[in-house]
């Protein structure tokens, strides 16, 4: 008889299987939790745009109310004519009015 060396010695990890090897699409319950996965996957990305796409909404109404009211205030100061009133209908500040009042009330904005 004769004495294997230990180049020649097969062990456990020299044993060849295929349980490395079988296809996770050809196996159902692996296809079908997959699909499971990719559906959960949908349904978040989805809420995900449905709140993003109401914040949008949120900011351009909101953009739309900043331009009515910087519309509104640069009327008053009679730097743009109402609409179809005349100037003084809309109660516009006169600048030497603006002027007596901003010494008066002290506040004063610097840009």
């Amino acid at each position: 008889m004769r004495i294997r060396t230990k180049s020649n010695l097969r062990g456990l990890k020299d044993i060849r299987t295929r349980s490395g090897r079988v296809d996770s699409a050809g196996v159902p319950y692996m296809a079908y939790m997959k699909i499971g996965c990719l559906e959960m996957e949908k349904a978040r990305r989805e809420k995900e745009k449905f709140s993003s796409q109401a914040r949008i909404n949120n900011i351009e109404a909101r953009l739309g109310e900043i331009e009515a009211e910087k519309s509104d205030l640069l009327c008053r100061l009679g730097e743009r004519p109402a609409r179809g009133l005349p100037r003084k209908a809309v109660g516009v500040v006169e600048p030497d009015e603006l002027h007596s009042q901003e010494k008066r009330s002290g506040f004063k904005i610097r840009y």
